[in-house]
């Protein structure tokens, strides 16, 4: 597992983390680290929206629903949450992708994602 102090966002500075409420990430730690078991690299940080929620829920992951028995509250808009890349790619693709938090979002996600497409969804550009 990556440490946090060696992880960088895409902009090549510290990773910052992401979400608390609901935590969020892969290793569920409010980050978007990534690390060999995360094999669908939950690198993106993005606000949720409800065109993204009933786009990913059409392609079978449906983020919305809470399950408890995994701890899962469900997602809302404005929730911010650790995506797979490729995922968020596919939406933005698509139209639907979810507004993205740069400092927040794990340079692995530059495998997925084309670094203009996530600058142009980003929250936190001057």
């Amino acid at each position: 597992m990556q440490a946090k102090t060696e992880s960088l966002n895409v902009l090549g500075q510290p990773l910052v983390p992401c979400g608390q409420d609901p935590v969020t990430g892969f290793y569920r730690d409010g980050c978007c680290r990534v690390g060999p078991e995360d094999l669908g690299i939950h690198a993106v940080c993005a606000e949720m929206t409800a065109e993204f929620l009933a786009f990913t829920r059409g392609q079978g992951n449906d983020l919305s629903t809470p399950r408890p028995e995994f701890g899962f509250p469900g997602l809302k808009p404005g929730d911010r949450w650790c995506l797979c890349a490729g995922r968020w790619q596919d939406a933005f693709d698509a139209g639907k992708a979810p507004r993205v938090v740069l400092q927040g979002t794990h340079q692995a996600a530059l495998e997925q994602c084309r670094l203009g497409d996530l600058k142009r969804c980003a929250v936190d550009l001057n």
